[in-house]
Parts: structure tokens; C-alpha cells; sequence
């Protein structure tokens, strides 16, 4: 299926979920690095704003809650330390808590633009990012449906892509460079967590946008 056609499947899905359950859906968006799943939850979002009968949504950006360090520090971990450590869940955990109990929650997130965010201590955003609940939260990113988080999240999406696409759209978004840093320090962690952790059997739905 298309992109287009996963996404306007999935904002029905999210709409009949609304009128089942009464109350608000939070979603997780998980997948490899390079599947689309941040173009694939702002397709979601606009078909679901759409009229004649608009749902408000929040789309959480996962790589916000990066947990920092340097490249050294990170090279002498495991590729399960990686997995388990490379996001800051606690955090994202606090996030999703704050908008199902109060409806309203905020956070710092990585400075992806800091002169040297390559250090410790990680930098972190001055000014935090505030959010209010919609009807649909949706959490994307890498690592976002981890089992810690499984209890605020009431669908599970797993974005999945061939390999080679994947590796296509990260050389393109990236550089060759950036792709090869990564796949030697970041692949092997990604590949224990959707190999060991977050298997496709854990996942509600897996889907393919291509």
C-alpha cells in the first residue's frame, strides 16, 4: 500500500477508536531509522483535520528525548545498552502520564542545534516545549513503543520499509557520511531492539508505506 493509502487507513482506524472508546487515543509510531515515520504521522494528522468532520492531533517527535553523550561514551556499549538508553523513555513516559492525567505536559528537548552537541553533559533546549492534549496523541519515532511505555500507549504501529529503501532515504536525508556513522555505531542497536525487544508480534498493526 501506498503512503497515502496507510495513512488515510490508519486516521479512519484512529477515528472509529474515538467513537468506541469515548476518550482520547494515543498512539505509537516505532520503526527503523529511514521507514517515514515522522512523514507518515503528519500525513495522518492533516487526514485527520480534514473536514467535514475535523480530529484535532498531537504529533510527539521522538528524537526530542535523545538522551545525549558522546560518540566515545556510546561506542563502549552494548547494542542492548544502546537500545535501552538512546532515548530518554523515563521522560517520554512522564510526557504521556501528564496528558492522560491532567491533559497538559512539557518537556526540554535535545539541542540537536547546539554548536557541540556531541559532549557531556547532553545540551538541552532553554526553553521547553509545551503541548495539550487532542483527541489523538501520536508518539513517532525510533525506540517509541517500548514495553515501558505499553500502558500509556493504546495502539502500537510498526512502520517497516525494505532495507534498501531505508538505507536509501537516510543516504538521501543524511549524506553518505552521516549513513555510514550511523549504521556503525546505531544499526546494531536498532537491530536487538525490533529483533529481540519489540518483535512485529508485539506490534497492534505493521505497516508499510512505500
Amino acid at each position: 500500500m501506498g503512503s497515502l493509502t496507510e495513512a488515510a487507513a490508519l486516521a479512519e482506524l484512529f477515528r472509529a477508536r474515538l467513537v468506541e472508546d469515548g476518550g482520547p487515543v494515543f498512539v505509537g509510531f516505532d520503526g527503523r531509522s529511514g521507514v517515514g515515520k515522522s512523514t507518515l504521522a503528519a500525513a495522518v494528522a492533516a487526514l485527520l483535520a480534514e473536514r467535514p468532520a475535523p480530529v484535532a492531533s498531537l504529533v510527539i517527535e521522538g528524537d526530542g528525548f535523545y538522551a545525549g553523550g558522546t560518540a566515545a561514551r556510546w561506542d563502549r556499549r552494548t547494542a542492548e545498552e544502546k537500545a535501552g538508553q538512546v532515548i530518554d523513555w523515563q521522560r517520554q513516559r512522564a510526557v504521556l502520564d501528564g496528558l492522560r492525567r491532567w491533559g497538559v505536559a512539557d518537556w526540554h528537548p535535545f539541542d540537536w542545534e547546539a554548536d557541540d552537541w556531541d559532549q557531556d553533559p547532553p545540551p538541552f533546549a532553554d526553553r521547553p516545549i509545551s503541548v495539550e492534549a487532542a483527541p489523538v496523541v501520536i508518539l513517532e519515532g525510533a525506540y517509541s513503543c517500548r514495553p515501558e511505555l505499553h500502558d500509556l500507549l493504546d495502539l502500537r504501529v510498526l512502520v517497516d520499509v525494505p532495507t534498501d529503501l531505508r538505507r536509501a532515504r537516510l543516504l538521501e536525508r543524511e549524506g553518505e557520511q552521516y549513513r555510514a556513522d550511523w549504521e556503525g555505531r546505531w544499526s546494531e542497536a536498532e537491530d536487538h531492539y525490533f529483533g529481540t525487544v519489540m518483535t512485529p508480534d508485539r506490534f497492534d498493526l505493521v505497516v508499510s508505506p512505500v
